[in-house]
Order: structure tokens, then sequence, then C-alpha cells
């Protein structure tokens, strides 16, 4: 630690990192397509998880030959999803506590996620985490290229004025993990949404941010 460390910025992913609405998300889009007619299960979504609502939705529509329309799907899937998650979410173990050690090591925070704004309003909300703690926050539709792409990592590193290789990124997707050493940066990745094994590009492995190393802090 101390004036040496060469860490100056953690960039948080929001779903599976700060929080687990995933069910919701899934649920709040099987809902959409059961009003427009179509039956569609959790397993469609697994393969577009963590690409941001547009791909997430847009792929299942894809897949399946839904008809889809991007503005107002997504609307109505957000509706659905505010409801869905009211006075259900909570930070995921460690989060809070993490955030404290983030800030009292004088580092500035971002989040960086694939979601668009609207669901990372409601998500901090319900978690009870304020949106200043963080020093900037990117959504999906401020960049072209979602993950695997490193663009979010990217912007946000130059939205915090630092140098990406300075940077931790906390993820917990294969994309992200891919997205985040392509940016340069070091990684953890959280086993809440894929095993050990399939996250092995990173640079720190932990089950969630309770029990992080101290090293991920400190280098």
């Amino acid at each position: 630690m101390g004036d040496n460390r060469r860490l100056r910025a953690v960039i948080f992913d929001m779903d599976g990192v700060l929080v687990d609405s995933e069910e919701y998300i899934c649920k709040a889009g099987i809902e959409m397509f059961r009003e427009k007619g179509f039956n569609v299960s959790e397993q469609d979504f697994l393969p577009f998880t963590g690409m941001g609502e547009n791909r997430y939705l847009g792929g299942v529509a894809e897949k399946h030959g839904i008809p889809f329309n991007l503005e107002t799907d997504k609307a109505r899937t957000y509706a659905i999803y505010a409801e869905l998650v009211r006075g259900r979410l909570s930070p995921l173990a460690g989060v809070t506590e993490f955030i404290d050690r983030c800030r009292d090591q004088r580092l500035i925070m971002a989040v960086a996620s694939s979601a668009d704004p609207v669901k990372i309003k409601i998500n901090l909300q319900e978690i009870g985490i304020e949106a200043m703690e963080f020093n900037t926050i990117v959504s999906g539709l401020d960049i072209e290229n979602k993950k695997p792409s490193p663009d979010i990592f990217l912007k946000a590193a130059r939205r915090l004025c630092v140098s990406p290789k300075d940077c931790l990124v906390v993820e917990d997707a294969i994309s992200g993990v891919t997205a985040g050493k392509a940016a340069g940066a070091k990684v953890l990745a959280l086993t809440t949404s894929f095993p050990a094994t399939e996250l092995t590009e990173a640079d720190w492995i932990s089950t969630d941010l309770s029990d992080a190393d101290d090293e991920v802090l400190n280098w």
C-alpha cells in the first residue's frame, strides 16, 4: 500500500457484483414475451447474460423469430422489472464493506454496466447505495460495442482520468472478465454467475466481495 501503490480506481460491474437481479430481469423478459403471445424459458436468456438488455432481449427474440420492437419492448420489460424487484433486492455479500475499503484507501470508483441507466438507477435505489458513491456511471447506452469488447471499461477509465492499467475491474461474467483484461486492467472475478473454471482469465477469483483477498486493493 502507501505511495507506491499503482491501483487508483475500482470499476464495478453491477449485476452479479453489486446485486443479483438476473433472476428478475429474466422473469420480466419472459413476462414481456408472454404478453406478446410467445413462451420463452430462462435457458433462452443464458447465452446473452452480461451483454446488455438490447442483446439480452433481442437475442431471445431473434432465436425464436419473435417480432421485436427494441424501444417499446424494452420499456415494457423495465416496467415489469421495477414491479418485480420492489423490496426484494439487497447488496451482495461484502459489497458495502468493500466500497468502504475503497473509500478508506482513497480509490476512485465507477459502475460500468451493460444495463440501461433506468435499470442501474432502480437497482442502486433498491440496494440502498447512493449513485453519488461513484465518480461516474457508464451504462450500456454510453457505448457502441458491448462486452467482451473493452469499450465500457475504457470509457469508465477515461471519465475517471486514469489509465486502465491502474484500474481494478470487478466482474462476474466471462464476457466481462475478457473485456476488463482487453482494456488492460486487472480483474477480480466473482463466482456469482459462472464457476471459477470459466473465469481463469481473471487475476483473482472470489466467491463474493466479502472474501476478496487483501491483495486486490494493494498493488
